[in-house]
């Protein structure tokens, strides 16, 4: 006969469920729009214009993302989130490309570079 093992609190369980998909910021902001009243889907990111998904690469991208409080993201906006900078890591690293192959290849009518111009 085996002796029965003590209740494991849930936040101890090494086994994943809903207090283990949450972040403290998630919860945040669940107990501030309950308190207040409100849904609690986020929809301040509609306010403010078009979806992540749905938002041109360039400058207006990278301001939406660099002002959002990642640790208030659900796990669904954290993915959306990350898909949003990995197409404007995209977008700059093309932005860099052709910066370089220009510096490097100069146009009809511009004189080529020389050491000293491609040394500074």
């Amino acid at each position: 006969m085996k002796t029965p093992s003590p209740e494991v609190p849930a936040w101890d369980s090494p086994h994943p469920g809903p207090l283990k998909a949450m972040s403290p910021g998630v919860v945040d902001y669940l107990f501030r729009q309950l308190v207040a009243g409100k849904s609690a889907e986020d929809i301040q990111w509609e306010r403010e214009g078009p979806s992540l998904d749905a938002q041109p690469e360039g400058a207006e991208l990278a301001r939406r993302l660099g002002e959002t409080d990642i640790d208030a993201l659900t796990p669904v906006e954290l993915f959306h989130y990350v898909r949003a900078a990995q197409r404007l890591a995209g977008w700059a690293e093309g932005l860099r490309q052709a910066a370089l192959g220009r510096y490097c290849h100069p146009g009809p009518g511009e004189p080529p570079r020389t050491e000293k111009d491609r040394r500074r």
